[in-house]
């Protein structure tokens, strides 16, 4: 046993672990961006900009050095094979692991192997593993890197003899700990690992002086990219600066005197009450995960995967109990595992209900819910439990080869008895159509469609993250349309984002990578449509979207009490139709105060109703393609504008240009087997299905029924590949 424990790792085995799953997801990877963070990450990791808190300052910094390889033309799919590549390097090493954990099980190497690889094949085939590993949607496929590589460092550790030579592999883990949690506090979960295998190993490793100083000394190094390159970051303001976690001094950023860091170290933006304050029912957030469990196995196969659930559920838990009994260190280790992956990380999070639990019941309102589903948080334990379902395997073919006695030779009752591995195919044929992302493009589509339907100079008013995320990435990686300058509602109820568009230089407009409607205008105020004369060229502003002061909008309140009275601006009437004014309201009417007859102000159909029923302007927007423009006094029916079905009033011109020369129908329509999968981000889908439904009947109307009848198709078109 002795001399098995020696021998060195199956390498090889694992870079061949490796090289198959990260082959699959090469061919099933997305071409371009997604919706939700991936953009934000892809656009952070070109411009070394600061995402969404906690910042993420090691994937930043990793992702855009790994830009540089030429591995694609197209940037984003560069950086989406950083998210296969670290995803399927963490696969390597848990089959290294699981190798290593099975060895007390399954004493015959090649069977062994087998096991291991099956087990994490299944577990790499895994529906979100899969799904978030062939796109960059979070940093979470570093962690899952990171946690393998830490733990595969103390098993390391454990098996050398004893000498400071052995303690390097201890101090990398440590390192490796603190490294990660600058990437995101998901990688420091393998934590209990280390302290498990250090107290069934040598605990005496914690009173060695040379090695508890060298252990403080990288923790500090590691720890460093979040208080000394994040604050100067933001101090320089790349174009992605969330949270601008600004200090005054290095030492004030370590000695936690930094307000700015320590609000996006701690997320302090999202405002999520004490774990102790429930935001649902612990036994329905448990329930919630199981609902994300029941996904991994087949989620293509529609009732039946159930049956695949219960298999891989069974195969996981068989293999944990083998673990804890044949090798007790391993298998508290994978306890603790288990414990701290799921029932910790489940309490810790506190989600709301999930955004498609029990959605037959009508008590749970959809403030109560959470605004999609979360189990991309749990990704961990999906990639992890590979090792568990290697230990079942292992234990089932030592069972069956038993069973099977003297009966055939011994060849043949190895091969008989490793049949069951075949079952770790299951997760690649039953999640093959939901799981790849490579013929989906229509985030990148989408956001290039919203940009080019605003003239030179405009500023957008936007929603929230899908419609946002996608147009920094259109603009700081594709470089379309950087002359449009973005407010993002829900942002602007932040002091930072005000700072930002105050402090904004507003990019040359680039007539060669504008739409045509825009590159052979002679220009365009926003007045044009009332009839008043435009200028001869679009002028570049000088001035910033929001005028005021950094200190004047920092002193901004969070909630106002409601303004009864209608404000005037120029020929235009702003109403509060709201019980509380918000930060965002009232920036939202600075934007226009300020900009009103000098840039044109568009608000985006993701929008919804807000300029109509919180500021009352409905009578004022002109709705084309898939923004409304904001016009300086109230709009009348008459030549190009004409009255809408959904909203007031629509440009049949500007509309008909975009509808039919500008925007990517064939990525809107196409057809999609499943239908649309990620059914919370399905609005911005409708917004496509909304509008060119909405322009048929204008189109009858004003006579062009070739382009009404061709709306109505591509309508058609769009519905079907929703709801398939």
């Amino acid at each position: 046993m002795q001399e098995d424990i020696e021998s060195r790792p199956p390498y090889l085995w694992g870079f061949a672990t490796f090289a198959v799953i990260f082959v699959i997801y090469c061919f099933t990877l997305s071409p371009t961006t997604a919706f939700w963070d991936t953009s934000e990450y892809i656009a952070a990791a070109k411009i070394l900009g600061i995402p969404h808190p906690p910042g993420n300052p090691l994937f930043t910094l990793m992702a855009h050095v790994w830009g540089f390889l030429p591995l694609a033309a197209n940037y984003a799919k560069r950086i989406n094979y950083f998210a296969a590549v670290t995803s399927a390097a963490g696969a390597g090493l848990w089959f290294m692991i699981a190798e290593r954990w099975l060895r007390p099980i399954l004493a015959a190497r090649l069977p062994r192997y087998g096991a291991a690889f099956a087990g994490i094949f299944a577990s790499a085939m895994a529906w979100t593993v899969w799904n978030q590993s062939t796109v960059n949607e979070k940093v979470y496929t570093v962690s899952l890197f990171s946690i393998a590589l830490i733990i595969w460092c103390v098993v390391r550790w454990a098996d050398q003899p004893v000498g400071e030579r052995r303690d390097r592999y201890l101090v990398v883990a440590i390192y490796l700990l603190a490294l990660t949690s600058t990437n995101h506090m998901m990688g420091v979960l393998g934590a209990p690992v280390v302290g498990l295998y250090v107290l069934f190993t040598d605990w005496r490793v914690v009173l060695r002086p040379r090695v508890v100083a060298a252990v403080v000394v990288v923790a500090a190094i590691g720890l460093s990219l979040n208080y000394v390159y994040l604050p100067m970051r933001a101090a320089q303001h790349p174009a992605i600066n969330e949270g601008e976690p600004v200090c005054a001094s290095v030492v004030q950023a370590v000695a936690q005197q930094c307000p700015a860091l320590n609000d996006v170290l701690n997320r302090a933006q999202y405002g999520k009450p004490p774990v102790t304050q429930r935001m649902s029912p612990f036994s329905a957030q448990l329930s919630m995960y199981w609902q994300y469990w029941s996904w991994q196995w087949a989620r293509d196969w529609g009732a039946a995967r159930s049956l695949a659930t219960g298999l891989f559920t069974a195969f996981a838990a068989l293999g944990l109990v083998v673990l804890i009994r044949r090798n007790r260190r391993a298998g508290l280790s994978a306890a603790a595992l288990v414990f701290t992956l799921i029932f910790l990380l489940i309490y810790y999070l506190n989600f709301r209900y999930g955004f498609s639990y029990h959605p037959e019941d009508k008590s749970i309102t959809g403030d109560m819910r959470e605004v999609r589903e979360r189990d991309y948080f749990f990704i961990a334990s999906f990639a992890f439990v590979g090792v568990l379902i290697a230990a079942g395997f292992a234990a089932a073919i030592e069972g069956i080869r038993e069973w099977l006695g003297d009966r055939g030779t011994e060849k043949s009752r190895w091969i008989g008895a490793s049949s069951v591995l075949a079952l770790g195919l299951i997760p690649v044929i039953g999640n093959h159509v939901t799981a790849p992302r490579n013929h989906e493009t229509l985030a990148s589509d989408f956001a290039v469609d919203m940009l080019q339907s605003v003239a030179p100079y405009g500023i957008l008013i936007t929603a929230g993250d899908n419609d946002t995320f996608p147009l920094w990435f259109a603009q700081e990686v594709l470089g379309v349309r950087r002359d449009v300058t973005l407010a993002n509602l829900s942002l602007m109820n932040t002091d930072w984002h005000l700072r930002q568009l105050h402090r904004r230089v507003t990019p040359a407009f680039d007539p060669a990578g504008a739409a045509p409607m825009w590159r052979n205008m002679a220009g365009d105020s926003g007045a044009s449509p009332l009839g008043a004369a435009a200028p001869a060229a679009p002028v570049r502003p000088t001035t910033p979207a929001l005028t005021e002061t950094d200190g004047w909008l920092d002193s901004l309140p969070e909630a106002s009490a409601p303004i009864k009275d209608s404000i005037q601006v120029g020929n235009m009437f702003v109403q509060f139709h709201t019980d509380v004014i918000s930060r965002s309201d009232i920036a939202a009417f600075l934007l226009i105060r300020d900009n009103l007859g000098k840039r044109p102000i568009y608000f985006s159909l993701s929008d919804g109703d807000y300029p109509d029923k919180t500021l009352g302007l409905g009578g004022y927007l002109v709705e084309q393609g898939m923004v409304r423009q904001l016009m300086p006094s109230l709009v009348k029916p008459g030549g190009s504008i004409h009255t809408s079905p959904y909203f007031i009033y629509i440009d049949a011109d500007k509309t008909r240009s975009l509808l039919f020369d500008v925007y990517h129908t064939e990525a809107a329509a196409k057809d999609r087997p499943s239908g649309w999968v990620d059914v919370p981000s399905v609005s911005i889908l409708d917004l496509y299905e909304i509008i060119y439904s909405g322009s048929v009947p204008m189109f009858q109307e004003i006579g062009d029924s070739a382009h009404a009848a061709q709306a109505q198709r591509i309508s058609d078109r769009i519905a079907k590949s929703i709801r398939q």
